[in-house]
């Protein structure tokens, strides 16, 4: 029996095969099922559609599978969705969390795209995010987590379920059962304390200081620079120009009238691909007079203008560990990365401290740019109390990085043990949506 889970769902083969009405991340022709389940406006539907979607797909890999294969393993974040299966060292997915919208038209009729799909330029199609802070954060809700639940038994009559906090599964992940997990993702970084594999949900400690903060700040300064920001899909030619020249290029012809959404979410991989590319954190609190003193590092915009920073490429990092730096009112109030990590411990009790200071696990696509972890040691070496003994642990490569809760739940799903923990549809009929507080914890 082959079944999926959510961050695991249990699916059986061709489950859903007679309700899938479309393949390849794309819906012309919806199914009566989805037209009944899937609103083109509303984010819960649109969460539905996606998740269904991907259900779709993954149930046409099952036929090919054997029966040795148990679990889908899902991780919905606010950034990306990544699903594979069970015992796997990588997902087989990972998509933007965001869902096409395409009018209807007098020859046409409304579509949903998922997927790369949503890259294509498409006259009036908007981009609506289907989900924020992900499924099942360690905030996550007893109400929320049952309405999961509701959700995938009554709505996908799924035979399985079982759904685990992602700090949780990100120290399984990494060999621990207890430690303090910083995920520093695209909305907002979390310290978040995980003793014995249960997540301390009163002792998290957020911050807005994460991807989209830095992605703000990356927007001011190219603003200041007078750059004008052309994403990639307006550029038919370019010719090269002299470092901060301006650009020499061709616009491509007979574009569709694309959204505002759209823009912005191409404009935003733009400022991505510019953080990974160019930023780096400081080995010390940002000094500009001694970051002016390395190598400045050029980069070259789609169109064709290209710019060498120097100093810049580290003040703006430098808000993630010295909010101070900050000019806006109130920026200095904000919890700098080693602080939340601090205060989160501080919060714990006494007695478990030592263990956490001793595994701090980071994760999370912020954590990527270059200095970020050397720079966290370094804090909170200084934050450290004499008597704890700190050990920051990180995994070597970007994508156990990034795909660290997923890794996690990819463990959990090939366990032999896993058939113990999920709740199946005839306990969840049984003993109702109360359940999933009990055996999900």
């Amino acid at each position: 029996m082959t079944l999926v889970c959510l961050i695991f769902i249990v699916l059986l083969k061709g489950v859903y095969s007679e309700m899938c009405g479309g393949c390849g991340g794309e819906i012309t022709n919806p199914s009566p099922f989805i037209s009944h389940v899937i609103h083109p406006v509303a984010r819960q539907s649109a969460t539905l559609f996606l998740f269904h979607e991907t259900l779709h797909l993954f149930n046409q890999l099952c036929f090919t599978m054997s029966d040795e294969v148990g679990a889908l393993v899902f991780d919905f974040g606010s950034h990306s969705l990544r699903a594979g299966f069970a015992g796997e060292d990588n997902p087989k997915l990972d998509i933007a969390s965001l869902v096409g919208l395409i009018p209807s038209t007098e020859t046409k009729p409304a579509r949903r795209i998922i997927g790369q799909n949503i890259f294509v330029p498409r006259g009036g199609m908007e981009l609506q995010p289907f989900l924020k802070d992900g499924l099942e954060p360690a905030w996550n809700t007893k109400n929320h987590r049952e309405k999961i639940a509701e959700v995938l038994f009554e709505k996908f009559k799924i035979p399985a379920f079982y759904v685990a906090k992602n700090a949780a599964l990100t120290c399984f992940a990494n060999g621990r059962h207890t430690g303090l997990v910083l995920d520093s993702g695209a909305i907002h970084t979390s310290a978040i304390p995980v003793y014995d594999g249960l997540v301390l949900t009163q002792e998290i400690i957020r911050s807005p200081l994460a991807g989209d903060f830095l992605l703000q700040q990356t927007q001011r300064l190219i603003d200041e620079l007078n750059i004008d920001l052309v994403p990639y899909y307006k550029v038919a030619s370019k010719e090269p120009v002299n470092e901060r020249e301006p650009p020499k290029w061709k616009k491509r012809a007979n574009l569709p009238e694309t959204t505002t959404s759209y823009e912005n979410y191409m404009v935003k991989n733009l400022l991505q691909d510019f953080v990974a590319s160019v930023l780096q954190v400081s080995d010390e609190r940002y000094d500009q007079s001694q970051a002016d003193t390395f190598p400045m590092v050029g980069y070259e915009f789609p169109n064709g203008c290209n710019f060498d920073l120097g100093h810049e490429r580290f003040q703006l990092p430098e808000a993630l560990f010295d909010p101070s730096i900050l000019l806006e009112s109130g920026g200095s109030s904000m919890l700098s990365m080693s602080h939340i990590v601090a205060s989160s411990i501080s919060l714990c009790d006494i007695d478990i401290r030592p263990s956490l200071y001793n595994n701090v696990v980071v994760v999370g696509g912020t954590s990527l740019i270059t200095g970020f972890t050397d720079r966290l040691q370094r804090d909170l070496n200084m934050k450290t109390p004499p008597s704890m003994r700190l050990k920051v642990n990180f995994p070597s490569t970007a994508a156990e990085r990034r795909y660290s809760s997923w890794i996690g739940g990819s463990i959990l799903g090939s366990l032999g043990t896993f058939q113990q923990m999920w709740i199946s549809s005839n306990e969840y009929n049984e003993l109702g949506k109360g359940c999933v507080d009990k055996k999900c914890a």
